[in-house]
């Protein structure tokens, strides 16, 4: 595969450049003064032993290696920029963390700054408990606002009381990004003279002119379930405002999922298995043998998360780019996005500053820097004179994350939306894409779960 080295004409410019977002001074190691000198008739006096070091200590889930070979470069890397500072890492799984984090937030000694998974199940019950420090004064200092968009901002914020998702304040920034859109098959494109779509009307004539050709335009599965929900998530995106899914998502202003939009987006799913679009046999394949297949050549294109880069990179004779799905004139163009896994600061540490200066440095250009070097998506954009050796793919993918969260448009996975959402909606997806219930029955089943839902809260 060509790999390059990536430079400013890869990242966006505008809001999300970081060109003059000005760090506080570093935390100084406390100064000893020398011991005093005794008179010589006298037994020396021993100094005393130096002042012990600032510790900081972070638990985080960045368990597999080249995930934590970025995190040791960079605590050694803040140590170095702080003298008298000590970073002590403790490393759990992300499960482990779900289980022990919230006594140990409690604890005196417990960690300084942890990993918090985003929900109402993990931060919102750890803000409702008081147990973590509200942001906001730190987002301002920082200028942390110029790194992300609200909508991705939204997505680490609680109301203080832990109740309301997506609004209040802000409790955790996240280092890495995810972005779902469309893989394509560079070598079967340029084969075939084949271009890349810049509406959603030229998408759907693409779509036919595959099939024609005797291509498999979308290679899909559906035996597990979840992938589905992209399918349907990323056409339904294109059709409602940023509004509508952060008050869907975060529960709030008694939004409904019966609506026309949902229904169109459920029929285009119909009409793309009727014309013969998705991969013959789909609903019995699975989505990494989906994937393996769509390696290999079989398929000019799948819809699915930057998280695959990395396997679309190795152990094939293919090229592959990625595009964000396009909206046609006049529709809003989001996309399915998140962040990953976000640091916040335990409320009563006795360091908040230093801990402050801590996540700064994780959402840092030299952070995003680490984590494209080894293939993850930075979810802040790196410095102007970044110089990092990528592949074209993970490029794609990177400029997609850029252009969303430029213009405030990430969008959500809906199955966050209530904790049965998830199951209620891969069922029901399968009766739609199995042609045994109506745009319209899918969409009022849906919405009979996120109605009970909201009635209980």
């Amino acid at each position: 595969m060509k790999r390059f080295s990536l430079l400013l004409s890869v990242i966006l410019a505008a809001a999300l450049l970081l060109s003059a977002c000005a760090k506080p001074a570093p935390t100084e190691a406390p100064i000893v003064a020398p011991p005093t000198e005794e008179p010589a008739t006298e037994p020396p006096v021993a100094s005393e032993a130096p002042a012990e070091a600032i510790t900081l200590v972070v638990w985080d889930q960045y368990y597999r290696d080249v995930e934590s070979q970025v995190m040791n470069t960079l605590n050694a890397e803040f140590e170095a920029a702080h003298p008298g500072v000590k970073i002590e890492r403790v490393v759990k799984t992300l499960d482990d963390l779900k289980v022990t984090l919230k006594l140990a937030l409690a604890e005196e000694d417990g960690p300084d700054v942890a990993q918090v998974n985003q929900g109402r199940s993990d931060m919102g019950a750890m803000v409702e408990a008081g147990l973590l420090l509200p942001l906001n004064d730190y987002m301002s200092t920082f200028n942390w606002g110029e790194r992300f968009s609200a909508s991705v901002a939204s997505r680490n914020s609680f109301t203080e009381d832990g109740k309301t998702f997506g609004s209040g304040n802000l409790y955790g920034v996240s280092p890495t990004a995810e972005v779902v859109g469309v893989y394509f098959n560079k070598t079967l494109f340029e084969a075939n003279g084949w271009t890349v779509p810049t509406t959603f009307e030229e998408f759907e004539a693409l779509l036919a002119t595959i099939k024609a050709a005797g291509v498999t335009p979308i290679s899909f599965g559906s035996l597990d379930g979840w992938n589905a929900i992209h399918e349907f998530s990323a056409v339904q995106h294109l059709l409602v405002s940023l509004d509508y899914i952060n008050n869907f998502t975060y529960g709030v202003n008694n939004v409904s999922f019966d609506i026309p939009e949902n229904q169109q987006a459920a029929a285009v799913m119909q009409d793309w298995v009727d014309m013969g679009y998705f991969t013959d046999g789909f609903a019995g394949i699975g989505y990494d043998d989906s994937n393996k297949t769509f390696k290999a050549g079989e398929g000019a294109m799948t819809i699915t998360g930057s998280w695959m880069t990395g396997e679309f990179l190795t152990d094939t004779d293919q090229e592959f780019g990625f595009f964000l799905l396009p909206g046609n004139p006049g529709q809003t163009r989001l996309a399915i996005g998140g962040v990953g896994v976000p640091f916040s600061i335990r409320k009563t540490t006795a360091q908040p500053d230093l801990a402050a200066e801590y996540l700064d440095w994780m959402i840092s250009p030299r952070a995003a820097e680490l984590w494209a070097g080894v293939g993850m998506l930075p979810a802040m954009p790196m410095a102007a004179d970044a110089n990092v050796e990528v592949d074209p793919l993970f490029t794609d993918t990177m400029n997609a994350w850029n252009t969303i969260n430029a213009e405030n448009a990430v969008g959500h996975y809906i199955d966050w939306a209530t904790p049965t959402f998830y199951d209620t909606i891969v069922a029901e997806l399968q009766k739609l894409f199995g042609k045994v219930t109506t745009p319209a029955e899918f969409t009022a089943a849906v919405q009979a779960d996120y109605a009970a839902f909201l009635s209980g809260n």
